[in-house]
């Protein structure tokens, strides 16, 4: 006789480690089918989504991406993520913590809420993997990992610089949260690197550029090279956004630019990271009602696990 297939796991998972099959078409959609749990202890990786879209420049709907990302999860959560040599969920305790909770009638208390919301969780000793949401998000989540780990490295995959000035330093926008970040020192520019750029800022506040051309032109080895020589050792908060992907490739998101990188270049690169101090990681920008297929959904939760397999490799396989 079968065994039958243990579903729904985000509510009936007997563990926290483990990959096991369920329909792809059915259950509830957590990330990965990780268990649903506001209960920290023991747990490695919290995911959680921040679905806040209040500033992408074009088109909105960011804040579906949480939704979107986590039921794209669903169809490759059955097996081991290809082509690592092991299954980060056999090393990491990983749940689904669900979504971070703001008033959405007061913008500028937003903010404060998810800074609030990656404090619990870090203080818990968890580190995160978070879902975006416009890319305002990474700004209250690096003030929260700056505070437990010190003056970050960034590493950031995207489209855009997210650089520009914010002088009166009130504006809740995606395009100034790293100008605030390098000058708060809660990043340092000069161990910083931005991958895949593709829009003019004439002024990169320090941080190296390997913009998309360069990618293209000097291969993902190269690239891979120049990001570790320029992070070393320090810890790394690592954030992609979607709109690094080519349109071709990511056609789901608020601020599609021509020229980017493909889903394979971007998993190269992401994969030769093996071994940088990563302790903070998310995806943003993911814009599921632009893409009836659903393909940009898919490659954020796909870039999201590599993200997982790097964590697992520096704090537990490697360990």
């Amino acid at each position: 006789m079968d065994v039958p297939m243990q579903n729904d796991q985000a509510l009936t998972r007997d563990s926290l480690f483990g990959t096991a099959a369920e329909s792809t078409y059915a259950g509830i959609t957590s990330f990965m089918r990780r268990r649903y749990s506001r209960d920290l202890r023991g747990v490695d990786v919290a995911v959680s989504g921040v679905p806040f879209d209040t500033a992408t420049s074009n088109r909105p709907g960011a804040r579906f991406g949480p939704r979107g990302i986590r039921a794209a999860s669903a169809g490759i959560a059955w097996e081991r993520h290809w082509p690592w040599a092991f299954d980060p969920f056999d090393h990491l305790a990983v749940i689904d913590y669900g979504d971070c909770d703001f008033d959405y009638g007061a913008p500028h208390s937003i903010p404060q809420s998810i800074e609030a919301h990656a404090e619990r969780i870090l203080q818990s000793g968890s580190a995160m993997l978070t879902f975006g949401g416009d890319h305002f998000i990474s700004y209250p989540l690096l003030k929260a990992h700056a505070r437990k780990h010190g003056t970050l490295s960034l590493i950031h995959f995207d489209a855009h610089s997210d650089t520009w000035p914010d002088e009166g330093g009130k504006r809740v926008d995606h395009g100034t949260m790293f100008w605030h970040a390098a000058r708060e020192g809660l990043v340092d520019p000069a161990r910083s690197v931005q991958i895949g750029l593709r829009t003019t800022n004439d002024d990169p506040q320090g941080f190296q550029v390997l913009d998309a051309r360069q990618v293209h032109r000097r291969g993902c080895e190269a690239i891979v090279e120049a990001i570790r020589a320029r992070v070393g050792e320090n810890p790394v908060y690592l954030t992609f956004d979607i709109d690094c992907l080519d349109p071709a490739f990511a056609p789901g998101t608020g601020t599609p630019v021509c020229g980017g990188l493909s889903t394979v270049q971007a998993l190269e690169i992401l994969g030769g990271l093996r071994g940088i101090n990563l302790v903070g990681m998310d995806v943003v920008e993911v814009a599921p009602a632009y893409d009836h297929a659903e393909v940009t959904s898919l490659a954020a939760a796909t870039l999201a696990m590599e993200m997982l397999c790097l964590y697992a490799a520096r704090h537990k396989v490697d360990a």
